[in-house]
């Protein structure tokens, strides 16, 4: 308790401008990336100049994040749901046999063609008149 209260009393004694001296930041700031045998720019009065200095090899590379594969976000492909949409869909068409949609109807007949001449072939092979 004492000590904060002695604190106190030396902060409040300090003038307004003495506490800015300290919160004035540099002029400039750079930061650079330096390859190989580079050499660092010389800061020049208030400035400061951070480097990081990277192999030669990764001079003209794309950077590392866009390089890595990314992870595989699960759920189906869109090929594989363009193929069920279809599927679903090819339901409603015209000559798909179907009481849903318009003209669905159209393709029993052709079902029925289709199923009676199958049989028909299965029946000649088997050596059913």
């Amino acid at each position: 308790m004492m000590k904060t209260a002695v604190a106190l009393l030396l902060l409040s004694s300090m003038p307004i401008g003495a506490t800015a001296v300290f919160a004035q930041p540099p002029e400039r700031i750079t930061n650079l990336v330096v390859y190989g045998e580079e050499t660092c720019p010389v800061a020049e009065g208030d400035e400061i100049v951070v480097c990081a200095r990277k192999p030669e090899s990764e001079r003209y590379r794309i950077p590392k994040t866009l390089r890595e594969k990314p992870a595989v976000s699960g759920g189906p492909g869109w090929g594989s749901q363009v193929a069920n949409m279809e599927a679903v869909s090819r339901q409603n068409l015209p000559n798909s046999c179907s009481a849903n949609g318009s003209n669905g109807f159209t393709g029993c007949t052709a079902a029925m063609l289709r199923q009676w001449f199958a049989e028909r072939r299965m029946q000649e092979s088997a050596g059913i008149p």
